[in-house]
């Protein structure tokens, strides 16, 4: 099961990006789901930057295993779980 994440609609709603990527985290952490896709788009890349400076703090980081960013599509991150 992949859990899907599209943020075009909130892209310049810093507190909404931030409340949309925990709601998904926490169901992904939930379900035990192994994936999460994210997609900020392909625009000047300052919301990427935002989400992977949300996946880089400290209590976040504690709950997934990796962060890949699409090498065919710029505008999309996989976050992978890893369950036991």
């Amino acid at each position: 099961m992949k859990l899907k994440l599209d943020l075009h609609d909130i892209y310049n709603r810093g507190q909404d990006i931030d409340r949309a990527l925990r709601e998904v985290i926490d169901e992904a952490v939930r379900v035990r789901a192994p994936l999460v896709e994210i997609i900020p788009g392909k625009g000047s890349g300052q919301l990427k930057k935002h989400i992977l400076r949300f996946l880089q703090r400290k209590d976040v980081k504690a709950l997934y295993h990796r962060v890949e960013k699409d090498s065919r599509n710029w505008g999309r991150l996989f976050v992978h779980f890893r369950w036991k």
